[in-house]
């Protein structure tokens, strides 16, 4: 049964002022369209306590006490991923720590850092933390990443009813790694995705030189950056290689320094997601199609989507 909705004071006041003028409980129920047992309450509480208002409700008592409760939260800014069965089975628990603004939560993945890593990042951060937001629409990020046939499925949400699991309709095919994948290389700025190569063979510092041949001017040029564009790549050992640093400075190609350990900089990470979720909607059922639907996926999202990834 659900909670009831409690009467305002003006319609108690009145509950009472016809009790007073000699109106039974019924009849004032009538008038006022309340049950009964409401205006009997009402008039059996005036009679107590000669007043209408709520008085204030103690509760059940706390079952942790407070030196309990500061264990609690001393052991979990210590060990924050103790999980509440090992500090008791009692659902108070759980009431207890949200009333202290503490809530359990999936762990979020990050790089794993070392000292030096730690300090690059926060070098970066300091050498560009009064930068211009138009600045950041100078660069041209890009990277690579591996799409599998059936690498999104597990993420698809379905409605069925009870017993119905084991219906075909209601089933996600799997086949052992992934079916299969192709590994992409690709750009973006805030104007929009630029090329998208799919790699064929094992990338090496001279494959990398020729997909930058093929593709990054290009896209410059498609994308209209004009001048003072800025490439960035990550420090894959291709990308630092001694030919591919002789190709980008034969092109005069200026490249944003980034500290290692750093995907989680990288917008087009967030762009790579949003191609893959694109890509297992349409659901392709062969590496075939899967590159041809990639590159038409990859063409159809929206420039705003670039720009909100820079500027966020």
């Amino acid at each position: 049964m659900g909670k009831t909705k409690e009467l305002s004071k003006d319609t108690r006041d009145k509950i009472v002022d016809l009790h007073k003028s000699g109106s039974g409980n019924g009849a004032i129920a009538k008038q006022l369209g309340e049950k009964r047992t409401t205006v009997g309450a009402i008039v059996r509480k005036w009679k107590r306590l000669m007043m209408t208002v709520n008085v204030p409700r103690t509760g059940a008592p706390r079952k942790i006490s407070a030196r309990g409760v500061s264990m609690m939260l001393r052991k979990l800014k210590n060990q924050p991923r103790t999980t509440r069965e090992e500090l008791g089975p009692s659902f108070t628990i759980s009431n207890t720590l949200k009333r202290h603004g503490l809530k359990s939560c999936i762990a979020r993945k990050v790089p794993l850092l070392k000292s030096a890593h730690v300090k690059a990042r926060l070098k970066f951060a300091n050498d560009h933390l009064d930068d211009p937001e138009e600045s950041w629409e100078k660069v041209l990020w890009s990277d690579e990443t591996k799409i599998e046939l059936f690498g999104l499925n597990s993420i698809r949400r379905f409605w069925r009813r009870k017993k119905e699991e084991h219906h075909p309709k209601n089933f996600i095919p799997t086949v052992k790694h992934g079916g299969g994948s192709i590994m992409l290389w690709g750009c973006f700025s805030a104007q929009g995705t630029g090329q998208l190569h799919c790699i064929k063979e094992r990338m090496k510092g001279a494959l990398y030189c020729e997909i930058l041949g093929k593709n990054l001017l290009t896209t410059v040029r498609a994308l209209k950056m004009g001048r003072g564009w800025v490439f960035q790549h990550d420090n894959d050992p291709k990308h630092t290689a001694k030919k591919t640093k002789e190709w980008l400075r034969k092109k005069h190609i200026k490249v944003l320094e980034w500290p290692s350990q750093s995907p989680d900089l990288n917008p087009i990470e967030n762009l790579w997601r949003e191609l893959k979720l694109r890509v297992a909607q349409r659901q392709p059922r062969t590496l075939t199609d899967l590159e041809k639907i990639c590159m038409e996926e990859w063409a159809k999202i929206p420039a705003a989507v670039c720009s909100n990834l820079v500027k966020n």
